[in-house]
């Protein structure tokens, strides 16, 4: 198979050259268009001619002109050349400019119970900026599956090298129940009294759940506890609290609305499950198009005013 990059060889500045020749008539005025010496010129052209084993130009003492194959290549490098500035274009413009697809991936509970109020707002303050959402548990590659940002709570293993992680915020996992399931029941004011009520584990747990508890004084509580009811995710946990069948963990970030309109309650509320960080994930971080470094910063924002809120 030909190497086309072995074919012409040197650089795009060879072609840039040649076509300035056929332009502007004479190898001085080329060079002067573009800031070289009429040596360099030249020599930028045999080595193109010899390149392609075919001689591009007739020259003589006094002028220079296309031979028949010379014309009809710089027909197609004139286009190719347009097509390149036109690409380079585009592409300078995606750094400064707030447009095109923005192709997110995020997991099931953030996606549901966080994002959706603020990829409205992100809408209504850029509308040339159209949104894709894939909501998924499974971490996805990104550069596979074309995404420009992945929301994680963990940064994970990042399958490339090239992939930023940027902490947007911290958050807490904290116990939580609808007033509806302490109707007829007192609160647990200690740890220990969580194994007289009813307990939703989410995620993956077999058996007997095993809650670990701390505070910020450093007081550590390890419980042994049977659920009546498991779940996969803390979207599905979310709304299966909020219908009243116990007490279970959540992120805050999720439970934050229900807890504003009176829908959940939190739980031992100076005791923590665990804490946790949501990261945007990039490939290319810093210089990633405007209109993803404009959506991580419009998120770290909102995702900072909410936990101000709370």
């Amino acid at each position: 198979m030909v190497n086309e990059s072995e074919t012409l060889g040197g650089s795009l500045e060879d072609l840039y050259a040649f076509c300035a020749v056929i332009e502007f008539g004479t190898l001085s005025a080329a060079a002067r268009e573009r800031g070289e010496t009429k040596g360099s010129i030249s020599r930028r052209l045999s080595r193109l001619e010899q390149r392609l084993g075919v001689a591009l130009l007739a020259r003589t003492p006094r002028s220079v002109s296309a031979t028949e194959e010379g014309t009809a290549f710089y027909l197609k490098a004139r286009d190719a050349l347009t097509l390149l500035a036109d690409a380079s274009a585009s592409a300078r413009a995606a750094q400064e400019i707030a447009a095109g697809h923005l192709r997110l991936t995020a997991p099931l509970d953030i996606g549901v119970g966080v994002l959706p109020p603020l990829l409205a707002r992100f809408r209504e303050l850029y509308p040339q900026i159209d949104i894709e959402l894939l909501l998924t548990d499974t971490p996805l590659d990104l550069s596979a599956h074309r995404i420009d940002l992945a929301l994680r709570a963990t940064p994970g293993n990042l399958p490339d090298m090239s992939y930023r992680a940027s902490a947007l915020i911290n958050f807490r996992i904290a116990l939580y129940c609808a007033p509806d399931y302490l109707a007829g029941r007192e609160p647990p004011l200690r740890p220990a009294q969580l194994v007289e009520h009813q307990l939703l584990a989410c995620r993956e747990m077999v058996g007997a759940a095993t809650l670990q508890l701390s505070d910020a004084r450093g007081r550590e509580a390890n419980l042994t506890l049977k659920p009546v009811m498991r779940t996969s995710d803390y979207a599905s946990a979310h709304q299966l609290l909020c219908s009243g069948v116990g007490i279970g963990p959540l992120p805050d970030l999720i439970a934050r609305r229900s807890l504003a309109d009176g829908a959940l309650l939190p739980i031992l509320a100076d005791w923590q499950v665990a804490p946790g960080t949501l990261y945007a994930i990039s490939l290319s971080g810093a210089q990633a198009p405007a209109r993803v470094r404009l959506f991580r910063e419009f998120l770290r924002g909102e995702l900072s005013a909410l936990q101000q809120q709370t």
